[in-house]
This record gives C-alpha cells, sequence and structure tokens, in this order.
C-alpha cells in the first residue's frame, strides 16, 4: 500500500469517530504539557542559577592567598625532614606575574577596611569594598538603582540596599547626595638615618621600618544602590556595604589587616596583599590558571567542585521531574490502546475488506500505526504549546509575588528547542509504542470471520 493511500485513510479513520480520537489526543497533550512544565521549570532553575552565580564572577575567578608555613606549629621539626622554604610574599610582584599567565583577563587585589561614614549629621559603621571596573557589566549590578561608576577613578559611591536604608527612610532620595568617609590611613615610618640596611651598607632610600595611622576624610557623591552584595565573594572579609571604585579604594591606603604581616617582616619589606582575585577569560580556564598560580607558590580556591556538584544536583532534579511529569501520559497511553482497541471492534468489516482485496498484514500494521503516529504528533505539539502556556502563567505569578516582597524578577521557566522538539518526538514514540497491541491485533484479524461479524 502506498504511503499517500495508507495516510489518506488514516486521517479519513480518525475523522469518523472525532470526539473519541480528540479526547484521546488531549489527553495525550495534557501527559505532554506536564511533562514539558516539569522539564522547564528545572531548566529554567539550572539556567537562573547558572546565570546569577556567572554573572557574580565566582565561576571564573580564583582567589590566590600566600601560602602559610604552619609545619610544626614552632616546635623543632625532625632532623631528617625536609626543610620548609618561607612562603612567597603576595606583593606587586606576584600580582604583575599573574598577570602575565596565558588567558588571565585581570588581576586586583581584595581592598575591604572598616570605615564610618557621616550623612547628614549622623555617624554610621560600614565596611568599605573596592569594586573593579570591569565588575560593570556583572549581573550583580542588574537593576539597580541609579548607575554605576562614571569612571575607574570618580569619588563616587554605591550603597547596599540595607545600608541606605539607614542612612534614609527613602533610599531613592540618596542619589546625587554627598557623604563623608573617615578612614585610618596607612603611613610608611621613615627609618633612621644611617640605620643599617638588612642587605648591607646604609639604608638611606628612607624604607619605612614600620606605619603610623592616620585619620583621614573623603567626600564621595552617591551615584547607585544595588540590592545584593556584589564585594562580598568568597574569601573576602565581611561584605561590603559601600562600594567604591577599586582604584580609590587602593590610592586611601587604608590600614587593612595584613598590615601587621608586612610589619613583621621587617623593615625594606614590600607591602604585600592578604588576597587576590584572578579573573580568567572563561570558566573553563580556571582550572589551568589555577594549576598555574600553584606552582608559583601560592595558595588558590576556586568554585570548580561547586560547579560540578551543581551540574549533578540539577541532573538528578531534572530526572525526578521527568519521572512525575511521565505519570500523566502513562494514562494518556493507555487511552491510546483502549481508543485503537475499539477502533479494531468497530471496523471488522472494514479491516476484512481490505485483507480481502490484497492487503497484507503488514499494510493493516501500518495503518495503526500511522493513526496512532498522528495523535501522537498533534498531542505533542498541543502539549509543547499547553506546557509554555502553564508556564508563562507560573511565571507571571512568581514575579507578582516576587514584586510584592521587593525581590527583582525572575524568569523560572525556560523551554530551549532540544526540548520542545524531543516533547514531540517522546509523544509520537510513545503513541507508536501503544499502537504496537492494537496493530498486531488488527493484523491477525481474519477476513472471513470479520466478514461474517457484520
Amino acid at each position: 500500500m502506498k504511503a499517500a493511500d495508507l495516510g489518506e485513510l488514516a486521517v479519513r479513520n480518525l475523522r469518523e469517530a472525532i470526539l473519541r480520537n480528540s479526547l484521546t489526543t488531549l489527553g495525550i497533550a495534557v501527559g505532554i504539557a506536564s511533562l514539558v512544565a516539569m522539564l522547564s521549570l528545572g531548566v529554567g532553575l539550572q539556567e537562573l542559577a547558572s546565570k546569577r552565580l556567572s554573572g557574580s564572577g565566582l565561576f571564573d575567578t580564583v582567589l590566590v592567598m600566600p601560602r602559610m608555613k604552619l609545619r610544626g606549629f614552632g616546635r623543632p621539626s625532625p632532623r631528617n625532614s625536609t626543610p620548609v622554604p618561607d612562603a612567597r610574599p603576595l606583593d606587586e610582584s606576584a600580582r604583575g606575574e599573574m598577570a602575565k599567565l596565558p588567558n588571565v583577563a585581570e588581576v586586583f587585589p581584595q581592598v575591604r577596611f572598616l570605615t564610618e561614614v557621616r550623612y547628614a549629621g549622623n555617624s554610621y559603621s560600614t565596611t568599605v569594598a573596592g569594586v573593579p571596573a570591569s565588575a560593570s557589566g556583572g549581573g550583580a549590578f542588574e537593576g539597580m538603582q541609579g548607575s554605576f561608576f562614571s569612571s575607574a577613578g570618580a569619588d563616587e559611591a554605591i550603597l547596599q540596599i540595607e545600608f541606605a536604608k539607614e542612612l534614609s527612610a527613602q533610599p531613592a532620595t540618596l542619589l546625587g547626595k554627598e557623604l563623608v568617609l573617615r578612614y585610618a590611613e596607612r603611613q610608611a615610618l621613615a627609618a633612621p638615618s644611617g640605620a643599617a640596611d638588612p642587605a648591607g651598607g646604609d639604608n638611606n632610600d628612607n624604607e619605612g621600618s614600620g606605619f603610623s595611622i592616620v585619620p583621614q576624610e573623603k567626600k564621595l557623591r552617591i551615584v547607585g544602590i544595588v540590592e545584593t552584595e556584589p564585594a562580598g565573594g568568597f574569601g573576602g572579609f565581611g561584605s561590603g556595604r559601600l562600594l567604591i571604585p577599586l582604584s580609590v579604594a587602593e590610592s586611601l591606603r587604608a590600614a587593612q589587616v595584613n598590615d601587621l604581616s608586612d610589619v613583621v617582616r621587617g623593615p625594606g619589606a614590600k607591602p604585600s596583599y592578604s588576597s587576590l582575585t584572578v579573573r580568567a577569560q572563561k570558566a573553563a580556564q580556571v582550572e589551568a590558571i589555577e594549576t598555574a598560580i600553584k606552582n608559583m607558590g601560592f595558595t588558590t580556591f576556586s568554585l570548580l567542585d561547586a560547579t560540578r556538584n551543581l551540574r549533578m544536583f540539577f541532573a538528578v532534579f531534572d530526572l525526578l521531574l521527568a519521572i512525575f511529569g511521565s505519570l500523566a501520559l502513562a494514562v494518556a497511553t493507555l487511552g491510546i490502546v483502549n481508543t485503537l482497541v475499539m477502533a479494531i471492534l468497530e471496523r471488522r468489516r472494514e479491516i476484512g475488506i481490505l485483507k480481502a482485496l490484497g492487503a497484507a498484514d503488514r499494510d493493516v500494521k501500518q495503518l495503526f500505526f500511522v493513526e496512532a503516529g498522528v495523535m501522537g504528533l498533534f498531542g505533542g505539539v498541543l502539549g509543547v504549546g499547553l506546557g509554555w502556556v502553564i508556564g508563562q502563567a507560573v511565571t507571571w505569578g512568581t514575579n507578582v509575588y516576587m514584586q510584592q516582597q521587593n525581590l527583582p524578577p525572575a524568569h523560572v521557566f525556560s523551554q530551549p528547542w532540544w526540548l520542545v522538539g524531543g516533547a514531540i518526538a517522546f509523544a509520537v514514540v510513545v503513541s507508536l509504542a501503544a499502537g504496537l497491541y492494537p496493530a498486531s491485533r488488527a493484523a491477525r484479524l481474519n477476513p472471513v470471520e470479520a466478514l461474517r461479524y457484520e
């Protein structure tokens, strides 16, 4: 039997019992809709988490810290033990070496310090954090009130929303206003004239043998208010509630936690960093960069293991959602079997005539397979559409609720092309599988008994 004739017969038979076939097709559509809605939720949550984490700069970031010499904790080492080399300082020369590594986008220090803010005659204690200019493209600053810093050296500030609420009951009114930053500046002490240079000779280069703390003030203009705490990344000493350009933060030379270690290292020691942040051009290049930095003698930390665990979690989560979503499709499969079995009982005479005219068992099987496939195809397309409608409705309701909670909107459903195509193909395959028994039963029908039945 030709394919065109087979298709024409299948469509005609489906039209004759249009109500029953439509209900069966609707059952398939409901099953596919539940499956698509479940998987769309899993994919949407995964994309949302990946977007937020990637936008925060965590996936493409390596935190670098000096390696600590902790063997023995002051106790004498065994006679035959290998001596532990002195830890390499994390200074400007090390920063330059890291910046020259392949696939490194930038290297910057984590500048955070406690300070006092004066605004409208009141004092507030908070933490200041330096933010690099590259952070403007991160997801942490999406939807912020106001704008990002106008330049890398601008005397401007961005407030975290909770700190802004402490300054004013209406945070939006703070934009454009000025505040005074009071901080402790580190100033190096000049070595006494004629003091011995640790490297030999006289120390006449004014290298400091310590530092003093001098109170300073800095006026800043508020240009933005951000909902999240983008400066509180892993490895940071607390979260920054007042954000300023990184170059401005470095120029303030504010006293930090690593200042004591510089004094302990002795006169002539170059200023060091407590930690450096190394950003890779792509997240896939983080592992190679991390290995190279470890070989330089530093301790590193990245979120590679966390990303692997995240992907594993969402894989299991999607599998569970697919299992629960397939339950409705299993019920729809039984509906296909029932519909086609009833069609065999109603069309015994037609089947008998087809076989009497020379139709082979294979032709009868193909006829019922085509009918099952057509119902699966229409049910799959309709189910994908229903799943999209469900996703849009849930997303709208979720965003309404999040808006009431003063939270940014989020797209929790996503339907990529592979999910749409896979759902339709899955509906057709399930329908064909459901048609196996009815098609085999129709093909085994004796034409004499079929004609006698009428």
